[in-house]
């Protein structure tokens, strides 16, 4: 399946939640959805699973508008919100069982479909378990378990990693790499940059509704290291204590094309070569400070991020 968005506009009175995005990703591909909170990322999910309707542009599914014809692309398209809505009273499988059901799935077509979601996230052992009782963790199991029940071709997941603990993230991730590896496109949103280069091909960065970047991750970082036909390196720096002095020196000095914290360390982009990476330590080391590590790094997801934002919302 070709997943396709074309100039995609949604407008609210002045502001332009969505401002003209395209980009497109396929099937097999894990494609993130990245930007700060206010760049139009759910919108924009949201109008991809027939949810809402663009100002202007459409989406397409192997050619198929999802504008002009919903019903036809409803039963491809299984989307996860980023939290499951509370329900009192509802056990797993019946939960489960009411979107099979809405799906039109009928009797031993709806049990073999419900069995294999719910095993698919482990969830079998929680079925009769009320959702009230479930830790955030497992409601996120039964929302992915509820978007995959009818076997859609198409997943689109809107932050599924909020709030999870490392474990759980991690089981998601590998979650997800399987559903790619048996064909299914996702269309993924998550402020967790690190996680998403570890499993996405591709990704499109917005800001305030606008497209800044998007395309295969090699590419990307490609185009990123040589930027402006400059030669780039990207140097990860740890030192003792507040790492705040460092990243003010960095942002000072001459051939420092950008600076991002990255957990522990700061990463550098540097112009020049390794000579020039060099002469960064020797001068750091020059105004007094203890530096841990210094080491060269491949451009990651959150460099490209830090450095093509501005940080503006709206």
């Amino acid at each position: 399946m070709h997943i396709e968005i074309t100039d995609l506009s949604r407008y609210f009175g002045s502001t332009h939640a969505v401002d003209d995005v395209t980009f497109s990703f396929n099937s097999g591909d894990i494609f993130g959805l990245v930007g700060p909170n206010g760049a139009g990322k759910t919108t924009t999910m949201r109008i991809l699973a027939t949810l809402d309707e663009p100002t202007t542009g459409d989406a397409f599914l192997d050619g198929v508008s999802v504008v002009q014809e919903p019903e036809r692309v409803r039963g491809q398209i299984g989307f996860m919100p980023d939290s499951l809505p509370t329900h009192r009273d509802v056990s797993v499988h019946d939960y489960l069982d009411f979107f099979a059901r809405a799906y039109g799935l009928r009797q031993r077509q709806r049990m073999e479909a419900i069995a294999r979601a719910e095993d698919f996230t482990n969830l079998a052992g929680l079925r009769h378990k009320m959702l009230r009782a479930l830790s955030k963790g497992m409601k996120q199991r039964v929302s992915l378990a509820r978007a995959l029940v009818h076997d859609p071709a198409l997943l689109i997941l809107d932050e599924p990693a909020a709030g999870l603990d490392p474990r759980a993230r991690i089981e998601l991730r590998e979650l997800l790499k399987a559903l790619a590896e048996k064909g299914k496109a996702i269309l993924i949103s998550s402020h967790i940059l690190t996680e998403l280069s570890q499993m996405c091909v591709g990704a499109a960065i917005m800001e305030r509704g606008r497209l800044v970047k998007a395309g295969r991750l090699e590419d990307l970082y490609r185009l990123h290291e040589s930027a402006d036909g400059k030669n780039l390196r990207v140097v990860a720096i740890r030192v003792a204590g507040d790492s705040q002095k460092l990243r003010r020196m960095l942002a000072e000095m001459p051939g420092v094309a950008a600076v991002t914290p990255v957990g522990d360390f700061i990463h550098a982009r540097v112009q020049g070569d390794e000579k020039a990476c060099g002469e960064l330590l020797a001068e750091l080391l020059k105004r007094g400070l203890q530096i841990l590590e210094f080491k060269q790094v491949n451009v990651g997801l959150e460099d490209l991020f830090m450095s093509v934002t501005k940080g503006d919302v709206q």
